[in-house]
Parts: structure tokens; C-alpha cells; sequence
């Protein structure tokens, strides 16, 4: 098995589809990072899990459409090409 782009880009899949499935009150919240955590007040630079949360939460909107086509692409290719 070598290192390839096609493997560099299936893990960067398989994390993104991570982020993607995480739900912030089943998980993110049982751990402290629910949406009510860190939020500072105007002018204050935001702490790194507030950083980290709204990235999730950025993922999790904006690549759900995406993620459908390009997990439906990779299925068809390792059908295909094995």
C-alpha cells in the first residue's frame, strides 16, 4: 500500500466526514463544547475551543451538500478501481 494523493485525499474525507457527523448535544456538549461554551464579549479575541467549535459548526453547514457528491464519487471509484 503506498502513499499516494488518492490516499491523502480519502483521509482528508474520512476527517472532514468526522467533523461533519459530530453532534454538538449527543457529544460536543458532554465533553464542554456545547454552542453556549466561550462565547466572549465584542473585541475579544475568541479562545481556541471557541475557534475549534465554530468550526465544526462552519463545516457541519456549509460542506453537507458536498460531502453527499464526493463521498458518492469516492464509493463509485473504489467500485470500480478496487
Amino acid at each position: 500500500m503506498a502513499f499516494t494523493l488518492y490516499s491523502l485525499l480519502q483521509a482528508a474525507l474520512l476527517i472532514v466526514n468526522a467533523i461533519a457527523v459530530l453532534h454538538e448535544e449527543r457529544f460536543l456538549r458532554h465533553v464542554g463544547w456545547g454552542s453556549d461554551q466561550g462565547i466572549g464579549g465584542f473585541g475579544e479575541e475568541p479562545g481556541i475551543k471557541a475557534q475549534i467549535t465554530n468550526l465544526i459548526r462552519s463545516v457541519r453547514t456549509v460542506m453537507r451538500v458536498p460531502l453527499i457528491a464526493v463521498n458518492s464519487v469516492t464509493i463509485v471509484l473504489l467500485l470500480l478501481f478496487g
